[in-house]
């Protein structure tokens, strides 16, 4: 797991108002800690901070550290607020956890062998229907993604999340809901100007046999 750890200040004056000041003036994002045993607390992080942290996908799936005015906390990601036009962090929300705390979230997929899968040496392309999938597990047994090998995936093949091995003590939100959602997560198919031009040479094959005595 990468180790995270981001320094926070707790903070009393709430509102509209006060986070814009915490944002235009200061440099700071402000953000909620909540769960566990204890009240929510009203925080603010150092922008460039989070932004730095942000740069790593495995952010959005790791236990984080926040060092609140010295007392660590372990928490995860859950909800980051931008600005739509511009590039400005809004709020952020973290849910504290333990190590035994059955978290669910979207942990990145990263596809091995993609080049050199069967399907795609006899001419085929890969294409992704998921990126991410949804997970359920202990936050000390979060993977920072989930990785699906393409190796043996043939010409008009698919993949489905229950062909994804997944590591001990994880499990998909997907298919704990049944077999009905176990979706296609990346498939092998023909180019389409190949499939045109296989049509094209049918029809013309076609034509051709019609015009025979």
């Amino acid at each position: 797991m990468s180790d995270f750890t981001l320094n926070a200040t707790v903070r009393s004056d709430e509102g509209k108002g006060a986070s814009r000041r915490l944002r235009r003036e200061e440099g700071r994002v402000p953000a909620i800690v909540y769960g566990g045993k204890a009240k929510p607390t009203s925080i603010s992080l150092l922008a460039k901070e989070m932004w730095k942290a942000l740069e790593d996908e495995s952010f959005f799936s790791s236990v984080l550290t926040l060092e609140i005015d010295g007392k660590k906390e372990s928490v995860i990601l859950r909800d980051l607020q931008r600005h739509p036009a511009q590039q400005i962090l809004l709020h952020a929300d973290f849910q504290r956890v333990s190590a035994n705390t059955k978290v669910h979230l979207k942990v990145p997929l990263h596809f091995l062998n993609e080049d050199s899968c069967k399907g795609v040496k006899a001419g085929g392309i890969v294409s992704h229907t998921l990126n991410e999938l949804e997970i359920s597990a202990p936050a000390s047994k979060l993977p920072e993604f989930i990785e699906v090998d393409l190796a043996n995936l043939e010409m008009d093949g698919t993949i489905h999340i229950s062909d994804i091995k997944l590591p001990a003590g994880v499990e998909s939100v997907d298919l704990a809901h049944g077999e009905d959602h176990d979706l296609v997560v990346a498939s092998v198919h023909k180019p389409r100007g190949a499939i045109e031009a296989e049509g094209e040479e049918g029809e013309g094959e076609a034509e051709g046999e019609s015009g025979e005595e």
